[in-house]
């Protein structure tokens, strides 16, 4: 018998009591029992996305909160801003072409985080952008774009600010409205450590002007609609939400208030120090060279010469049981992703690490082993976020 474990940047380990929550005998959505949770949890999302604005719960996977966040923003023809430094920037331009936009680019090299400068020059370039899209933490390349600068220079414009913060909230500090954040995207199965299934979009009193002229078609993901349900009384969702992962999803963000987010916020920068101070101890590269642009969720490194990333990945899931990531688009093969991310801990990274070296040690590759679980240890105990 192998003991599986996933080790991913989403879906992410949940906890015994979330997984015990999700299996509760299942309510009707329209029912006294779940407007209770779903106000509470509506509530709760509001304070970990730092935020007064409206908050809305789509039933869907981070992409579906993307695609309404274009949906509803904007009208065919519209001229958009996306900022792409990885798959998930390149997924922005997707959807948005597919609906008609007219997208203007800007390319970085992945790895590399988006300049805000950039930016500015763009809107200035073109007064008649209507959005700026672009990631908080890119879950492709692990890198984290400086989302509070550029908050800064839109709010300065007609544009509205799009931040798909799918993996990077909580796990970085985000503060969607001291930043001036216009949208926010969050899912249920990142940070949050709740079963797949449920997105998370905010919305600004400014994005609302765009929102309510907006032609676009749209049904299920009408956020017009979800704010007709959110005033009626008691408060709900238009569709058949994903009842059980919305009463999974109040535990865990009760455990996350009860651990206190500025300390889920040092558990994931200490892990995240942790982890790649074990991959440069052997003797790999990190993707994102700058260590201040490198992000709390996930670290990519490039796999040694000679050796295949899938083939890498696969040993550690098929002959150790430690499931991580691989690399996405143009990366594929190229590096491993190994997240510290939602419910997990020190013996969590031990064991990412400690299935690493062994598939490397497969795999033909040199180097001392213990090298890098040794460094996680010494790593952790000079930091110890448990000790606060």
């Amino acid at each position: 018998m192998v003991k599986r474990y996933i080790l991913t940047p989403g879906p992410t380990p949940i906890s015994e009591e979330v997984l015990m929550e999700h299996a509760r005998p299942l309510m009707h959505h329209r029912s006294p029992e779940f407007s209770k949770i779903f106000i509470e949890v509506t509530d709760k999302l509001k304070k970990f996305f730092k935020t007064e604005n409206d908050i809305f719960i789509l039933t869907a996977s981070g992409t579906g909160a993307m695609e309404a966040a274009v949906t509803n923003s904007f009208s065919a023809g519209d001229r958009v801003l996306v900022a792409s430094a990885g798959n998930f920037g390149e997924r922005f331009k997707k959807i948005s072409s597919k609906f008609g936009l007219n997208v203007i680019s800007l390319d970085y090299e992945w790895g590399d985080a988006v300049n805000p400068e950039d930016i500015k020059k763009s809107l200035d370039e073109n007064p008649d952008i209507k959005g700026v899209m672009l990631q908080f933490s890119e879950t492709s390349t692990g890198v984290l774009n400086d989302i509070k600068t550029v908050g800064s220079i839109v709010k300065k414009y007609k544009a509205i600010l799009i931040v798909d913060a799918i993996s990077g909230v909580r796990a970085s500090d985000l503060r969607a409205d001291e930043w001036n954040l216009d949208i926010v995207l969050g899912g249920s199965q990142k940070a949050l450590s709740a079963p797949t299934g449920v997105a998370f979009i905010s919305v600004s009193p400014k994005a609302w002007k765009l929102i309510e002229k907006s032609n676009m078609p749209r049904f299920y993901f009408d956020l017009l609609s979800a704010r007709e349900a959110s005033l009626r009384k008691p408060p709900q969702t238009p569709w058949t939400p994903g009842i059980s992962i919305i009463v999974a999803m109040n535990k865990a963000l009760d455990m996350l208030f009860e651990e206190g987010l500025e300390n889920v916020f040092k558990r994931h920068s200490v892990l995240t120090m942790a982890t790649q101070k074990a991959i440069e101890k052997l003797g790999l590269e990190l993707l994102v060279k700058d260590e201040s642009k490198r992000g709390y969720s996930v670290t990519a490194a490039r796999v040694p010469e000679g050796i295949d990333g899938k083939e890498l990945t696969g040993i550690m899931r098929t002959k150790y049981g430690v499931t991580i990531a691989g690399g996405q688009g143009k990366l594929k093969g190229k590096i491993f992703r190994m997240a510290h991310l939602g419910y997990f801990g020190i013996f969590d990274a031990i064991i990412a690490v400690s299935a690493l070296e062994m598939a490397l040690k497969d795999l033909g590759y040199k180097f001392e082993i213990g090298a890098g679980i040794t460094e996680v240890e010494r790593v952790f105990m000079e930091n110890n976020y448990l000790n606060t």
